[in-house]
């Protein structure tokens, strides 16, 4: 193992700790392939889904696209009412790197676009999330990743030197905006590529 160069690890939480998919909730809804495809893509949309996360509320949002489609009203209300159902669990592999960190007093944080709304409801799902020693939630921010705004919060919040902390993200956009601020980053593949990469850095997983 080299010497250590990391004092702090930071994850992203969707595709990373998470496993989420729109799919989990609407296979059983809509069971006709092109019909959930269209619906998924252009009305609850990702980047209708992303407005959330920049915090716009749940109310106005379901309010907002049920007038514009009030025929698929059932359907866009499941997605603020079922969306723990979008969650297919954690990525167990990453969870326990995450826990192995902690339990060697390593800290570890979450730097996530997500809405504050649906985080809260995720944390009482999934205690490991409650875990984390800070946290910077885009929906809480009202700003999102990849704009370089919310990693200077996480930065200068917890005063972490960039240098020395470690950032891994399942969208290569999101690791180059992070190395952008001068943090240590690698896109997340995998749970045994991120191993590889702490490792690498000198930490004991």
């Amino acid at each position: 193992m080299s010497e250590r160069s990391v004092d702090d690890v930071v994850f992203d939480i969707g595709g990373v700790l998470l496993d989420w998919s729109p799919d989990y909730l609407y296979r059983d809804l809509i069971p006709d392939d092109g019909q959930r495809e269209h619906f998924l893509t252009n009305i609850t949309s990702p980047e209708w889904n992303l407005q959330q996360d920049a915090g716009r509320p749940w109310a106005e949002a379901i309010a907002e696209l049920t007038s514009l489609h009030p025929e698929h009203a059932e359907w866009i209300d499941a997605y603020d009412t079922g969306w723990l159902k979008m969650v297919g669990g954690l990525i167990e592999g990453t969870a326990d790197v995450i826990t192995e960190l902690r339990e060697q007093g390593i800290p570890t944080y979450a730097l996530t676009n997500f809405s504050t709304e649906k985080w809260e409801v995720a944390k009482e799902a999934f205690p490991i999330l409650a875990g984390f020693s800070g946290e910077v939630v885009s929906g809480t921010e009202q700003t999102l990743k990849p704009g370089e705004k919310l990693y200077r919060i996480l930065l200068d919040r917890y005063r972490l030197d960039p240098a020395r902390t470690f950032y891994t993200d399942d969208k290569n956009d999101n690791v180059i905006a992070a190395r952008a601020t001068g943090m240590d980053a690698e896109t997340f593949i995998n749970a045994p590529t991120l191993r590889t990469h702490l490792r690498i850095r000198g930490l004991p997983v």
